[in-house]
């Protein structure tokens, strides 16, 4: 029964256009398929103009149709099945605070007017002319409208009549509820004085049930009256279905019986021809299997074979190409169940055996007599061991070669001592127990030569290493090579033979004991057989004859068989030995590049332990500050020992090492500091003792000047007989200009000469010699100001005064140093880094200060005579006699001063300094003349005047050297007047 609220295609509505129109032929009847509910959409009637709009379950079920779309948001807040509109829709949800506001126009949208819509309606107005055309030609079906409205709303109201609770689902008299509504038990009660009324009743009841129950079979039979068509077109193709059904079988049976008598003439021959070739191809494949079982069961008999011999290689391909065999080809065989485990125990074991092999002969190749022949200890077996190694991906053997390494350094230098000791008389080992302590007793000589012996064995055995582990660098290179070219040549047959891959058969080809491949990659044809012939990597079986297979293998399965997996390639590696290269080394590129470089670091390591274990060595003798007595050549012969060992490790591995040479500038930087304190100890003795008194020069400092003067900055060797020959000289030659000089000057270039030629024979030390050079002069310039302009030698020596000699000679010494600071400034500079270039600085500060120095000196000089002048020419009077007994004075101390100085300084410095004493002379003069009030106004006083200043002149030019003196005497008299 339908529910009085189910859903009709015709709308409840007055307006004419919101009727649900089907097109329909006019010429057809009425059929009101139409007041059907939703639930029944249609049924077929034979008739396709008879079809509905309605969703069809088999065309639309993946077609987006109305009946798809949800119900949206004003659907839910016009819900017709409420009594009343919620009015708290929003605040029930989201709170009292939610209210109504109104929304602020968006500035991004325009404000839409008629005159929007004007282009629209001018593009419509066409169409709505045309559709007005079209329904007055097609008048409406207003009849057929207005009667299928009228039943349908005829049949509702009846409906409508009948109670609520017998449309329900669940309806039924059972649920004593529903029985007491449907029947009100109060009809049934006939006791009291209301029998009557209650049978009136219950008539009542039973009319009115009667009444429901006819308007329900009215309606069913309206129903069933719009089906009658649609039933009766169901029988009649009910009909026809059955003719066709028979007609097809019919023609079925006719199909069976021509098939089997086609069999049965043309195809159980060839049926049995092919069943025979294929039982044929079974029994040889069965026979091929057992040869192979034949074989695997010969697998571990040969591996205990290989591994006497120390094949490791050949062992380990027998035990994978077996591990593949069991498992592609005889899985499942019962009498092999153990062998995979067993097989895997022996590679387990074969491994430990190559880790053991190769410490043995990683002890045997390092422990061995270090002579100069670098050759490979047993090349053959290290390659056969680091293709074992590499194959069971045992990547961290190169672990235990660094560690061989390790203890072979060790004993390098202990065997070198104990041999060195062994020959030294000295040295009672019953006594002196511990080595150390035997090493210590040797004087420099000794141990000399047995740091020398060490280095050398040390530069042996870095070659001997380096040998070797290019031999397993190059095996490493090779099969990465190898990969490559091979992924090289598969992309390429990929690119050109892209079909090829999806025909080939991947049966694998297997090994077997006699060295043969047999394939099973079979084909259906019947080819000639094909002999495969093969050798193992390390001829595995030394008994390997070629045979031929039985089987039947097409060309292309042969080809991409193991056969091809397997196959070797011939590489020479440095060493001069040929190896075959297998393919089966399951290695990634990244896994062999960080290999080949660890290898490579393992040579670098090799060169750091041998720096190590001599840096250990150094540092064990010099605990007694035995290293920071030596002399300067006997550390300058030690440092080119250490240096030379250090270019030779960087030339053997490539690359350098800190240690040793962290080590060498080490015990450089005490030897530079003990260098520089002796010397400096010794400038200030000199300078204690100097009394500034001109001294001799011998020839070896002339000679010594003359060597730097043609570029060589080298102490010169002593020649005892020249030197007894040649006598000492007054002034020190440089460049054709004498010096005069004191003997601490003289010892003070020989010790700036040492400093330089220091540099030479150590290069790292030159940054440090140029700051202790800088300090060495510095030093000499300021104590030698405190002993000279300071007076301090009056103290230190006992000199009862500061003569102008002594000044002269001071300031003498310190040009000559000036001149050769441009010269120690370029050798410096020479062997300088770049980044190093700004130290040069502290020559031109030292340069800076010796100047002011010498000026310091001269200022002294013209100060001495202008206290003298002041002295005397302020007791000057004009009278006779003339000249004045002052003006004699003055001549007087003037000569003694040119004296002093005239074999001291050159003629120029000597002129340029009476220049300023004359301006000072001068100046003192003309004040006391105009104290005096005389002026130059050719009276008796002008020409006593004149007659002492002639003399005063004709002195000073007759004095060596300053004859063309321009004195200028004019300036003494006040021009204003």
């Amino acid at each position: 029964m339908a529910s009085s609220h189910s859903s009709s295609p015709v709308p409840l509505s007055n307006s004419r256009d919101a009727f649900f129109k089907k097109e329909t032929d006019s010429a057809k009847h009425f059929r009101p398929v139409q007041s059907l509910p939703d639930v029944c959409p249609k049924e077929p009637t034979g008739d396709l103009n008879s079809l509905g709009d309605s969703p069809s379950l088999v065309a639309d079920q993946h077609r987006w149709t109305i009946y798809h779309s949800k119900v949206n948001l004003p659907a839910a807040l016009n819900d017709p099945r409420l009594a009343k509109r919620e009015s708290d829709f929003f605040t029930k949800t989201w709170g009292l605070d939610f209210v109504d506001a109104e929304v602020t126009p968006s500035s991004y949208l325009p404000q839409i007017s008629k005159e929007d819509f004007a282009l629209y309606h001018q593009e419509i107005i066409q169409r709505e002319k045309i559709h007005e055309r079209c329904r007055n030609i097609c008048p409406p079906k207003d009849t057929f409208d207005r009667t299928l409205l009228h039943i349908h709303d005829k049949s509702r109201t009846d409906l409508e009549q009948i109670p609520k609770i017998f449309m329900k689902p669940d309806f039924a008299l059972e649920d004593s509820l529903t029985f007491n509504a449907v029947l009100p038990w109060s009809h049934f009660n006939t006791s009291g004085g209301k029998g009557n009324r209650d049978a009136a009743s219950s008539k009542l009841l039973q009319e009115k049930l009667s009444h429901y129950l006819d308007i329900v079979e009215v309606n069913i039979a309206h129903q069933i009256s719009l089906r009658s068509e649609a039933f009766f077109h169901a029988m009649t193709s009910q009909h026809e279905l059955q003719d066709y059904l028979r007609k097809t079988s019919q023609a079925v049976k006719m199909l069976r019986d021509k098939i089997a008598q086609i069999d049965k003439v043309m195809c159980e021959g060839s049926f049995q021809v092919l069943r025979l070739s294929l039982t044929r191809n079974n029994c040889v494949k069965a026979y091929n299997k057992l040869k192979l079982m034949a074989t695997v069961h010969q697998t571990q008999p040969t591996v205990q074979l290989l591994l006497s011999t120390s094949e490791f290689v050949g062992a380990l391909d027998l035990i994978a190409t077996t591990q593949e065999v069991l498992q592609q080809e005889l899985q499942g065989i019962h009498s092999f169940r153990h062998l995979g485990s067993q097989l895997c125990e022996l590679e387990k074991l074969i491994d430990k055996m190559m880790i053991a092999e190769f410490t043995t002969y990683a002890r045997s190749d390092l422990n061995r007599a270090l002579d100069e022949d670098c050759q490979i200890l047993e090349e053959e077996r290290l390659v056969s061991l680091v293709f074992g190694l590499l194959k069971q991906r045992k990547l961290n053997f190169f672990e235990i070669y660094g560690d061989e390494m390790i203890v072979t350094a060790k004993n390098i230098i202990k065997q070198c001592v104990v041999s060195t000791v062994s020959q030294i008389e000295e040295i009672d080992t019953e006594v002196v127990v511990k080595l150390a302590d035997q090493m210590r007793m040797m004087n420099f000589p000794q141990w000399f030569d047995l740091l020398k012996n060490i280095f050398s064995q040390f530069t042996i055995f870095l070659k001997r290493i380096k040998a070797t582990l290019s031999i397993i660098r190059s095996i490493v290179l090779l099969v990465l090579d190898k990969n490559q070219k091979t992924r090289e040549l598969e992309e390429t047959s990929i690119q050109k033979n892209p079909a090829k891959d999806n025909t080939v058969d991947t049966e694998v080809a297997y090994l077997t004991h006699e060295g043969m491949f047999i394939s099973d990659a079979f084909s259906e044809g019947d080819l000639p057989s094909v002999a495969v012939d093969s050798t193992s990597q390390r001829n595995a079986s030394p008994n390997s004859e070629p045979c031929s297979s039985d089987s039947i293998s097409d060309p292309e399965c042969t080809t991409e068989s193991s056969f091809s997996k397997e196959q070797m390639s011939s590489s020479v590696i440095p060493g001069g030995v040929e190896i075959m290269i297998s393919e089966d080394i399951k290695l990634t590129d990244l896994e062999l590049g960080k290999l080949a470089n660890s290898i490579q670091e393992l040579l670098y390591s090799a060169s750091d332990i041998c720096h190590d274990r001599s840096v250990k060595f150094l540092m064990a003798r010099a605990k007694d500050g035995f290293l920071e007595k030596l002399n300067s050549n006997e550390f300058v012969a030690l440092s080119r020992l250490m240096e030379g060992f250090i270019v030779d490790t960087e030339q053997i591995c490539g690359r350098k090492s800190m240690s040793l040479r962290g080590a060498l500038q080490s015990q450089a930087n005490r030897f530079v500091n003990r260098f520089h304190e002796e010397r400096k100890t010794k400038l200030s003795l000199l300078l204690d003792n100097e009394r500034w008194k001109q001294a001799d020069v011998p020839a070896e400092f002339q000679d010594l000047v003359d060597s730097v003067s043609h570029g060589k900055i080298i102490l010169p060797e002593k020649k005892a007989g020249a030197a007894e020959e040649r006598k000492p000289t007054d002034f020190l030659i440089v460049e054709g200009q004498k010096y005069a000089v004191v003997g601490t000057v003289l010892l003070l270039i020989k010790i700036i000469l040492e400093y330089c030629q220091c540099v030479d024979n150590i290069p790292s030390i030159t940054t440090d010699m140029l700051t202790r050079l800088s300090d060495l002069l510095k030093y000499f310039n300021s104590r030698s100001c405190q002993l000279v302009l300071g007076a301090g030698a009056l103290q230190v020596v006992g000199l009862k005064t500061i003569t102008t000699k002594n000044l002269a000679l001071s300031s003498r010494c310190l040009q000559l140093i000036v001149h050769y600071i441009p010269i120690i400034r370029a050798h410096f500079e020479a062997r300088l880094q770049p980044k190093q270039i700004n130290m040069l600085r502290h020559f031109d500060h030292i340069t800076k200060d010796y100047h002011d120095h010498i000026a310091e000196i001269s200022a002294k000089l013209v100060a001495i005579m202008d206290s003298l002048f002041d002295k005397l020419l302020s007791k000057y009077e004009v009278k006779a006699p003339v000249p004045s007994a002052c003006v004699r004075n003055i001549c007087k101390q003037m000569a003694k001063m040119h004296e002093a100085l005239c074999d001291l300084l050159p003629e120029e410095q000597t002129q340029m300094l009476f220049l300023r004493i004359n301006a000072s002379y001068k100046l003192h003069l003309k004040r006391q003349l105009a104290h005096l009030n005389v002026v130059n106004d050719g009276g008796p006083q002008n020409g006593l005047v004149m007659a002492d200043v002639a003399f005063y002149t004709g002195n000073l030019q007759a004095l060596r050297g300053l004859k063309d003196l321009d004195l200028n005497m004019a300036e003494i008299w006040d021009q204003k007047r």
